[in-house]
C-alpha cells in the first residue's frame, strides 16, 4: 500500500467559470453542512442546548426586526450598486452563477439552508464566545470572494454586525435568520429576474 504524503497534494485556484452547476451546488451544500456541524458542536461544547437556541419566543417581534433589517440592507445594496462601479462590487461571478438560472423554489431552499447554517455558527456559537465585533470580522473573512474589494468587505462586516445586534436586541437567533434569509432571497430573485430580463 502506498504511503500518503501531504507534500504531494496540490491546491490550485479554480475560476468560477470552470465549475459546472452540479459541482457548484455540491460545494455549496457541503460547505453549509460543515458549517452546521461546526456550529452545532461548538454550541454543545459551550455547554448550551441547540434546542433552546432554536426555541421560538411567544412574540413574533423577531420577524419584524428581521424583515426591517433585510429591507434596509437591500435598499443600501441597491443604492451602493447605483453609484459604485460594478468592478468594485465584483464577487467573481459566484452570486450570478448561483442564482441566474435557478428555479425560484430552489433559490428559496438555498437561502433558507444558508441562513440557518451560517447563523447557527456565527450568531449561535461564535458571537456567544467572542461578541458581535470579532464575529463580524470573521464573517467578512469567511466571505473570501469579497475580500478583493473593500466596499463589499465593509458591507459584509456591517451586515454581520447588524445581524449580531438584532440577535442581542431580540434575544433570539430567529431574528438574524429571518433577516439573512430575506436579504439573500430578495437579492437572489433580483439577480434571477434581472438576468432573465436581459435575455
Amino acid at each position: 500500500m502506498k504511503k500518503f504524503n501531504i507534500r504531494n497534494v496540490k491546491v490550485r485556484k479554480v475560476d468560477i467559470g470552470q465549475l459546472d452547476d452540479r459541482l457548484l451546488l455540491i460545494n455549496l451544500y457541503l460547505t453549509q453542512l460543515i458549517t452546521f456541524i461546526i456550529g452545532f458542536l461548538w454550541v454543545i461544547f459551550q455547554g448550551r442546548s441547540v434546542i433552546n437556541l432554536f426555541r421560538f419566543n411567544d412574540s413574533l417581534d423577531f420577524l419584524y426586526w428581521g424583515a426591517g433589517l433585510a429591507a434596509l440592507i437591500v435598499l443600501f445594496e441597491i443604492a451602493v450598486s447605483r453609484w459604485v462601479p460594478e468592478q468594485a462590487m465584483d464577487d467573481g461571478g459566484v452570486n450570478e452563477k448561483m442564482f441566474k438560472k435557478r428555479p425560484i423554489w430552489h433559490i428559496v431552499v438555498i437561502c433558507l439552508i444558508v441562513s440557518i447554517c451560517e447563523e447557527l455558527l456565527f450568531r449561535g456559537a461564535i458571537q456567544y464566545a467572542v461578541g458581535a465585533y470579532w464575529t463580524s470580522i470573521l464573517f467578512a473573512a469567511i466571505h473570501v470572494r469579497y475580500l478583493k474589494h473593500w466596499i463589499p468587505t465593509g458591507m459584509v462586516f456591517g451586515i454581520s454586525y447588524s445581524l449580531g445586534w438584532i440577535q442581542e436586541h431580540t434575544g433570539t437567533i430567529w431574528a438574524p435568520i429571518a433577516a439573512h434569509f430575506a436579504f439573500d432571497l430578495i437579492m437572489g430573485l433580483i439577480i434571477r429576474f434581472r438576468k432573465e430580463a436581459e435575455r
